[in-house]
């Protein structure tokens, strides 16, 4: 009897032993994945969702939106791109960085960033000069063509005729939304570094699947 006995006692510790290896395998697996979604998250693409309606029609609220955070980093992001940033400090109550007439927009953000993340459109860049007239933009003098803005003549923030020139290294950035939109009128142009990425995608709601 041994001789037939021996050799299931060696099959039985092989299939310990391949059962603990898949195991093993799998959460090596499993970890690996979990590590390349965060790295994938951290450093190159993030998801990110719509929290109120200062971007429709473009983007409305609930919407969910990819964003690349790696092209900042070999070029500059330029006139209509959407980008997820960090406002300055005070953006939730609308603080400017410095006193300026009601006809003008806030031409100097507070020196430190908030830890919110906004979304908006680029609409000016560093060396533009920039008014708003009736919710559309004037860049050094030319009305822009904006399809994408929802605009109105009616809001507090609607008629800046003053104009100011961006600094260098800065963007103003505007909701398309311009009667519901918290933005740079309110706050100032931002520096690059406080820029998080550019939105380049939808992919939630599955009907709302597409490019920005």
């Amino acid at each position: 009897m041994s001789p037939r006995l021996l050799p299931r006692r060696a099959t039985g510790t092989k299939q310990k032993k391949g059962a603990g290896g898949s195991l093993l395998e799998l959460v090596t697996i499993v970890a690996v994945a979990l590590g390349l979604a965060l790295g994938i998250q951290a450093f190159l693409v993030k998801p990110f969702r719509i929290p109120s309606e200062s971007m429709v029609p473009t983007l409305e609220i609930g919407q969910r939106v990819l964003v690349n955070r790696v092209s900042g980093h070999f070029s500059d992001y330029d006139r209509g791109d959407i980008l997820v940033f960090k406002p300055p400090e005070g953006a939730e109550t609308n603080s400017c960085g410095v006193q300026q007439p009601e006809t003008s927009s806030c031409p100097t953000p507070t020196k430190q960033r908030s830890d919110t993340n906004f979304i908006k459109r680029v609409v000016a860049v560093g060396g533009d000069r920039i008014k708003v007239i009736g919710g559309a933009v004037y860049l050094n003098g030319q009305k822009q063509k904006e399809p994408f803005a929802r605009l109105s003549r009616d809001c507090e923030l609607c008629n800046k005729p003053d104009e100011i020139t961006i600094p260098k290294g800065y963007y103003f950035m505007m909701g398309d939304n311009r009667g519901a939109s918290a933005d740079s009128r309110e706050w100032g142009p931002i520096p690059k570094d406080w820029v998080i990425g550019q939105a380049f995608a939808t992919y939630w709601p599955p009907k709302k699947i597409g490019t920005l």
